[in-house]
Order: structure tokens, then C-alpha cells, then sequence
């Protein structure tokens, strides 16, 4: 998964944390709380969801690329890095969606 672009952006986003958060969006948001990223997030995901219904796939694949883009700052600011979500994501891929919720309910 190296030269996937997810990891490639995760690398830059790691890179630009020590920027001046006055010239790097990415520094300026990493400069300030988790909450505020997270909030961040949060909006990306209603407007990639509402681009989703509107029915325009360019607007879709914009708003996806946003919602990815502050989901990886998130995990940086958290301390998360990719291949934790990758050993997560390959863990659960041989369950079922269902298998794997009731395992999550029942700890």
C-alpha cells in the first residue's frame, strides 16, 4: 500500500505539520485542537453525503476527496497512522458486516 495515494497524502499531511500554519492549511489545522479537526470532519461528511443525493458525481467524487483529506489530518492529530486503519480494515474483511457489528456490540 505504499505508493497508494491515501499513504502518499498521509506522508505529505505528516510533512506539513511543521509548516507556518500562516501559509499551510494542513499546518493550521494541526495547529490547533482535535476537536475542531474533528468538527471539521463532521461537516465534510454532510456535505459528501448531501453531494451524494444531489445526484452529481463531480460534486461526489470533490467532497470525497475533502471528507478523506481531513479524515487523515484527523488520524495525524490522534496519533492514528494509515497502517493502523489497514490492519483494522484487513482483520475485518473475511466477516460479514453483520459478524463484525455484533463482535463490536458484545464488548
Amino acid at each position: 500500500m505504499e505508493n497508494h495515494i491515501l499513504e502518499k497524502l498521509y506522508m505529505v499531511i505528516q510533512t506539513r505539520e511543521s509548516a507556518n500554519p500562516a501559509t499551510s492549511y494542513t499546518a493550521k489545522l494541526l495547529s490547533g485542537n482535535v476537536t475542531q479537526i474533528a468538527k471539521k470532519v463532521g461537516e465534510e461528511a454532510v456535505e459528501t453525503a448531501l453531494a451524494a443525493v444531489s445526484g452529481s458525481k463531480k460534486n461526489l467524487i470533490s467532497e470525497s476527496s475533502d471528507l478523506l483529506y481531513h479524515l487523515l489530518v484527523l488520524w495525524k492529530a490522534t496519533g492514528i497512522s494509515t497502517r493502523d486503519v489497514w490492519a483494522e480494515l484487513d482483520a475485518r474483511f473475511d466477516m460479514s458486516g453483520i459478524e463484525e457489528k455484533d463482535a463490536r456490540d458484545s464488548t
